[in-house]
């Protein structure tokens, strides 16, 4: 069963990562994409943290249904952080 959207957290400056919740019925499941993930994802290197949310938003359909796919694809584990990593954009 796909994953419904959930809420925005925003930028990690430890994990260089965006992140963001998803819900499975009404349990909530955190996610997150790197940095390098989401550079591949909009074309382009390098970006400042400063634009994560506006690229976030701009691609949330995207992001949201490539993190759908990696939860489905592992199985539910209960207290897991759905990871997006550049390995898993297509081109």
């Amino acid at each position: 069963m796909p994953l419904t959207q959930g809420r925005i957290v925003g930028y990690d400056n430890e994990r260089l990562a965006f992140k963001f919740t998803m819900l499975n019925a009404d349990q909530t499941i955190n996610c997150q994409i790197s940095d390098a993930a989401m550079d591949e994802l909009v074309g382009t290197e390098g970006s400042l943290y400063t634009v994560r949310q506006a690229q976030f938003l701009a691609h949330r359909e995207t992001i949201e249904s490539l993190a759908s796919d990696l939860f489905d694809a592992a199985g539910a584990v209960p207290g897991s952080v759905v990871c997006i990593f550049s390995k898993h954009i297509l081109k």
